[in-house]
C-alpha cells in the first residue's frame, strides 16, 4: 500500500490501482526523488501536472508538500477513478480544491492545453510499453508549457535508454534505485 509521505497529509494511506498495469512508485524512491526536489526548491507553491498519473501519487504528495495546484492525467478508466480518490483524499484534508484530475490520454491533453499555461514542476512515469519516440513526442508537446525554471521528472525502468530529450529540455540529473531510473530535466 502507497502512501503520503510527508507535509500536511504525511502517513495517509493512498488507493492503488488493481492488477500489474500500473507500476506504483516505492517509497523510497518518492522520499529520495521529494527530497531532491524539496532541496530544489520546486515543489512549494508549484504548479505541477502528473502524465500519465496511475494512481497520482507523485502529484498528491506534491500537493501535501504545499504545491500551488496540481494536474493528474491518466487515461484508463480504473486508474482515473483511483486518481479521483485519491485526488478527493488530498482536497478534503487541504480544504480545498487542490488537485484537479483529467481523465485523457496525454498527447491530446497537451493538444488542448491554451497558451499561456505554465507548469513549474511535472512528473511523467509513462507505461513501459510506451517507446522512446512516443515519449519524446510527448516532451516536445511539453516544452511549450513549461515555466522557465520548471523541473521534469521522468520516471522509467532502469533498463529503458535515456528519453529523447527534445532541443528544448535538457537532463541535468539521473539516478538509479533498483528496478527504476529517474531523469530530471529542466528548459534548455
Amino acid at each position: 500500500m502507497s502512501r503520503i509521505i510527508a507535509g500536511v497529509a504525511g502517513g495517509t494511506p493512498l488507493a492503488n490501482v488493481p492488477g500489474s498495469a500500473t507500476r506504483p512508485t516505492t517509497d523510497r524512491v518518492k522520499e529520495a526523488l521529494f527530497s531532491r526536489l524539496e532541496a530544489l526548491d520546486a515543489i512549494v507553491d508549484a504548479r505541477v501536472l502528473d502524465l500519465f498519473a496511475g494512481s497520482g501519487s507523485l502529484g498528491v504528495e506534491s500537493a501535501s508538500r504545499g504545491a500551488a495546484s496540481v494536474d493528474l492525467v491518466e487515461f484508463d478508466a480504473r486508474a482515473s477513478d483511483i486518481c479521483q480518490r485519491n485526488a478527493d483524499l488530498i482536497n478534503q484534508v487541504l480544504g480545498g480544491k487542490t488537485v484537479t484530475v483529467h481523465r485523457s490520454k496525454v498527447e491530446s491533453f497537451l493538444d488542448r492545453t491554451q497558451d499561456g499555461i505554465r507548469w513549474d514542476l511535472v512528473f511523467l512515469d509513462p507505461p513501459y510499453p510506451l517507446d522512446e519516440s512516443a515519449l519524446g513526442s510527448v516532451l516536445s508537446k511539453l516544452a511549450p508549457f513549461l515555466d522557465a525554471a520548471a523541473v521534469v521528472v521522468v520516471e522509467r525502468s532502469s533498463r529503458t535508454p535515456e528519453p529523447d530529450w527534445p532541443e528544448t529540455l535538457e537532463r541535468f540529473a539521473e539516478k538509479k534505485y533498483g528496478e527504476t531510473r529517474l531523469w530530471l530535466a529542466e528548459p534548455a
